[in-house]
Order: C-alpha cells, then structure tokens, then sequence
C-alpha cells in the first residue's frame, strides 16, 4: 500500500512537471506577424521549420511558405528569433563569442555580436540588408542559433 501511494506521488509530480515545461515553451503568437502578409498570426496556421514553427495568418500564406521555403528561410529565422524558439550562440558576422552589450533589436528580435564593429555594421544596414544578413541561412548558421530548451 505505502509503495502505490509512493508510485501515485510520482506519477503526479511527472505529470505537473510536463504540464509546467510545455507551458514555459509556449509561443506568444499575438506579438507576431505573418512575414507574408505582415499581418496578426493565428495559433492554428503554422509549419515546421528547423527547430521550431513559424507562424502564418492563413492558409494561403502558410501554403505559399511550403511551396517555396527556401524563398523566405532569412524571414521564417527571423521568426523563430523574435518567438524566441530559438537562442543565439555566436556572432553571425564572425561566428565569434556574443557579447549581450553589443546586440541590436529588430522588429521583435535581439540579436547579439562579438563587438561594438560587428554591432556597429548592423545599425548601418536597411531593414532588408539586415534581413539577409542577420537572418539569412549563412548568418543564422555562423550565429549557432538552436533550440530552446524547455526549464525544468
């Protein structure tokens, strides 16, 4: 009898635990917008993408992004950054050491480098040239950017 309340109490502990990290790991889908249409995501309209989802407003974008991912992967990246499904490990210019005083943020997104001339050649970009090149598949794979792993 003592060992089944014993197993009853772990059984319970294991639930509440995944209960809490599937919780923790939640996106905030109402700070996104759709990188198609540019506007507000909906919780249901997502697809696969690396390590996590990238969001969408409807079907229509969402199958416009399967066609042809290769075509918005700096866009999905940036999604999954400013979702903070993922977290950055390096700089994306010289695949060099982050440093957190030396970061920029970009339509929802922080992203990290290595020095103030990394950070520096980033402010000095437009809004597309820091897509490309603080998003795109060279600078998302050079900056390490994997998954976050869920708090336990």
């Amino acid at each position: 009898m003592k060992n089944s309340w014993i197993v009853g109490l772990f059984a319970f502990v294991v639930a509440f635990a995944t209960v809490s990290i599937a919780a923790d790991s939640k996106v905030a889908v109402d700070k996104l917008k759709c990188f198609i249409s540019g506007t507000a995501v909906k919780e249901d309209k997502t697809s696969d993408w690396k390590d996590g989802k990238v969001y969408f407003c409807c079907g229509n974008c969402l199958k416009k992004f399967d066609d042809n991912k290769k075509d918005f992967a700096a866009k999905a990246n940036h999604q999954l950054i400013a979702s903070k499904q993922v977290e950055q490990k390096a700089c994306p210019f010289s695949g060099g050491e982050i440093k957190k005083d030396f970061a920029v943020e970009f339509k929802g997104a922080t992203v990290a480098f290595c020095c103030n001339n990394c950070k520096g050649k980033a402010e000095k970009m437009s809004d597309d040239d820091k897509v490309a090149n603080l998003f795109g598949e060279d600078a998302y794979a050079k900056a390490k950017f994997a998954k976050v792993e869920a708090k336990k």
